[in-house]
């Protein structure tokens, strides 16, 4: 699905929205943001050597997790919020004209709550990882 699409699912608008596309495989979400070099988070981060900040980096890799949990039955009409982040690990730069891959996988789910494992890839190298929970809320407030 395209940016279109997950704009029927997320809740998430610009400038937050940093998912371009995601595609579902089972219980598998992959998902891809292209950065542009012009978003509100690169403005300061660093002067004259700009890097992805590593919590946008997870916000991208919950956004995906996000997507594929919204898209399972009964979960339509919910709003996902962090729940926590575990294992965080980040292994390479991201800049601007990179292409964030994005892997995340729900594991566990307990009711509205769920648990999740996501990775991020630049250049097929890993740059980024993460174990993810997250809170399903009923309607959007």
């Amino acid at each position: 699905m395209q940016r279109e699409d997950i704009k029927n699912i997320l809740p998430h608008r610009e400038p937050m929205l940093l998912l371009d596309d995601v595609e579902i495989n089972g219980n598998t979400a992959l998902g891809s943001y292209t950065i542009r070099g012009d978003e509100y988070f690169l403005r300061g981060h660093y002067p004259g050597m700009p890097l992805v900040p590593g919590v946008i980096q997870c916000e991208i890799m919950a956004q995906a997790g996000a997507v594929l949990v919204l898209s399972m039955d009964g979960n339509q009409g919910k709003t996902p919020l962090f729940g926590g982040m575990d294992k965080v690990r980040f292994r390479k730069q991201v800049k601007p004209g990179d292409k964030f891959l994005v892997k995340c996988t729900i594991t566990r789910m307990i009711g509205d709550v769920g648990f999740g494992e996501a990775e991020g890839y630049v250049d097929g190298e890993l740059a980024a990882s993460a174990h993810l929970s997250f809170i399903l809320k009923k309607g959007a407030n």
